[in-house]
């Protein structure tokens, strides 16, 4: 049985910490995006900085890893669990920069 979009919203919150305010919508193609955006970063025009990955090719686990980094890179003391997996986000990261392939450029 497949988790509901509240169960993963409340999942991805959970591991994103409290800086993060997660979102789980569905796309036009029935697809789940998973945005998670900053409590306290702005980007052009005061928006919140964000991660948003559609959910075909596991967009929960790219938006995830861009949250990581940029905690890490923004918030190193910030405390969220995701953090714990910044070795395997960064990982990924070098194999698909190593493989060419043009997912999270």
């Amino acid at each position: 049985m497949t988790a509901s979009r509240a169960a993963r919203g409340r999942r991805a919150a959970a591991q994103a910490g409290p800086l993060a305010k997660v979102t789980v919508d569905v796309d036009a193609a029935d697809q789940l995006v998973y945005k998670i955006a900053c409590t306290e970063c702005t980007v052009r025009d005061g928006r919140a900085w964000s991660a948003y990955r559609p959910g075909a090719d596991n967009g929960f686990m790219a938006a995830m890893d861009r949250w990581t980094f940029h905690l890490s890179e923004k918030h190193p003391g910030s405390d969220a669990p995701c953090l714990e997996f910044l070795p395997a986000a960064q990982q990924r990261l070098h194999e698909r920069r190593e493989g060419g392939t043009p997912e999270d450029s």
